[in-house]
């Protein structure tokens, strides 16, 4: 008898990768200019976003935003968004 797989926690898994990202040097490649803060913002359910910016403030309302839009997508709870993450590079 074949079992099914284990299911991954989605969010968890991409919050991982996202600071992997970030301790290998890669998300500076794909960052744009001048885009030197970036946040995270999770939902309690679903997924969330990541976003870059050039200030802090602006960083974490585009990650509430992504955040927003993804969990609602994924069927998750949009309205328990928060930014979990924010940070500037020097």
């Amino acid at each position: 008898m074949i079992g099914k797989p284990a299911r991954r926690d989605v969010s968890w898994s991409l919050l991982f990768l996202v600071f992997l990202t970030l301790l290998t040097g890669c998300a500076h490649k794909s960052a744009t200019t001048g885009a030197n803060c970036y946040a995270k913002a999770v939902p309690t359910a679903g997924e969330g976003g990541l976003a870059w910016g050039s200030s802090l403030s602006i960083a974490k309302q585009k990650s509430l935003n992504n955040c927003i839009r993804y969990a609602g997508r994924s069927g998750g709870t949009p309205n328990t968004c928060q930014v979990v993450l924010a940070e500037c590079r020097k």
